[in-house]
């Protein structure tokens, strides 16, 4: 009976660890701010792959406040731990909230992108729009980064993560930037669109 046991645990282990890992690398937007963390959309993430019976493993390695240039410094250090075969790069709203420049989120999206690339994962490449107060030369010039970043680095692209709510007051908190908890399914809906064909791939 022990050594009967002992095998079943062994597989499970063993499944355990053949888990693939999806990275999610963002900011506030995917860290779950002002909400607990179960109820943020990667968590969500977890449950319906879960659910799916779809074997990966959801890393969220999302901080609060984060730029590209903090987390370029951040990611390859995280790479190698976690190895993961897709990530989901979130970055770029804070720096368009700061005002900060252009050609250094686009370098810094770009190296992020590439060192994804070079460990062997995937690239999930998502994008941000900004409120129409920033003015519409730098609010334009932002969201298109994203596009040509990801056409340039051949990944794939969400163009915008808050489409489904950008036009819903009630649906984000009190400062009108961080989405309430009511609204993380929808937010998973619309990611779960563009990953879902990288789950497919070999």
């Amino acid at each position: 009976m022990f050594r009967i046991l002992a095998f079943f645990v062994s597989l499970l282990i063993g499944q355990a660890h053949a888990a693939e890992k999806i990275l999610v690398f963002g900011d506030s937007l995917s860290a779950g701010y002002g909400m607990a963390r179960e109820q943020s959309w990667p968590v969500l993430l977890q449950a319906r792959l879960a659910s799916e019976g779809q074997p990966w493993e959801v890393v969220n390695a999302s901080i609060s406040g984060e730029t590209t240039a903090g987390g370029r410094s951040r990611l390859p250090a995280v790479l190698k731990q976690q190895k993961p075969r897709i990530v989901i790069l979130a970055l770029g709203a804070n720096d368009g909230l700061r005002g900060l420049p252009l050609p250094q989120m686009r370098e810094n999206l770009t190296a992020m992108v590439r060192q994804a690339k070079a460990a062997g994962s995937r690239v999930l490449l998502v994008g941000m729009q900004l409120p129409p107060n920033y003015g519409p030369d730098y609010s334009r010039a932002f969201h298109a980064i994203f596009a040509e970043i990801a056409k340039a680095e051949k990944t794939a692209l969400l163009p915008f993560l808050l489409e489904p709510i950008a036009l819903d007051d009630g649906a984000f908190q009190p400062d009108r930037l961080h989405p309430t908890a009511a609204a993380q399914p929808k937010l998973l809906d619309h990611v779960w669109a563009a990953l879902a064909p990288l789950l497919k791939r070999p």
